[in-house]
């Protein structure tokens, strides 16, 4: 509850009229005369507030807000949050920068599967060792050959060297979007066997209970029943 106070004007208009009453019956013209007249103001004041005092009152407050603690982020998933950033602002700056389609369409892929494998990862901290060769040295690799490739591409001129390291790169990013795809894959293999585990294990169960498509013959029943 929020407290109010609204102060009452009345005393005020107490004094006004004192004076003016006081103006009117008597002249102000000496000393003696104001401090009669302030003297009646005063008491007039007090008497005004006595009768019109000032009124005090609630008003519901706003509910507090509770502050829970921010909870700290685990520095390696902070670690792989910031190397994500990285590594997808560049990939973008590259793509931006290298005006060939079919190598922008490969750029997309990559920036996308990166941001799927470490966003994967980012959820199951678990899995980190299985990303380390990706984030230790593919994924970097892959954008210093970006960078290679777009430096030779700006410099607008075409010789041995140049076209052929291009070529390679070229050829590389075909390479490249398959095993990032293949690493992402990877990442699913524990749930995929979990999965393919309890797969088998209802098959199993639904044959063994006669619901896999087939009926169960029960005893004391003329003809074969579906038991539920």
């Amino acid at each position: 509850m929020t407290t109010h106070k609204k102060v009452s004007v009345l005393p005020i208009y107490l004094i006004g009229f004192v004076w003016l009453g006081y103006a009117l019956i008597f002249p102000l013209h000496s000393l003696l005369h104001y401090i009669l007249c302030a003297g009646l103001s005063l008491a007039a004041f007090i008497v005004g507030k006595a009768i019109f005092p000032d009124k005090v009152y609630q008003t519901p407050g706003a509910p507090k807000e509770e502050t829970k603690p921010k909870k700290e982020e685990d520095p390696k998933v902070a670690a792989l949050r910031k190397e994500k950033d990285r590594a997808i602002s560049e990939l973008r700056r590259l793509n931006a920068a290298i005006p060939d389609e079919k190598i922008s369409a490969q750029i997309d892929h990559l920036e996308e599967v990166t941001g799927k494998i470490i966003d994967h990862v980012i959820a199951n901290p678990a899995k980190q060792p299985q990303i380390s060769r990706f984030l230790d040295y593919f994924l970097p690799t892959t954008i210093k050959l970006l960078n290679a490739y777009d430096r030779m591409d700006s410099a607008g001129i075409s010789g041995s060297n140049i076209d052929a390291t291009k070529q390679k790169v070229e050829t590389m990013l075909d390479t490249l979007c398959a095993a990032f795809d293949k690493q992402l894959d990877s990442l699913f293999g524990d749930e995929a066997l979990d999965i393919s585990t309890d797969i088998t294990v209802m098959e199993n169960l639904l044959a063994q209970e006669g619901l896999s498509g087939g009926t169960k013959p029960t005893s004391g029943m003329d003809g074969p029943t579906l038991e539920l």
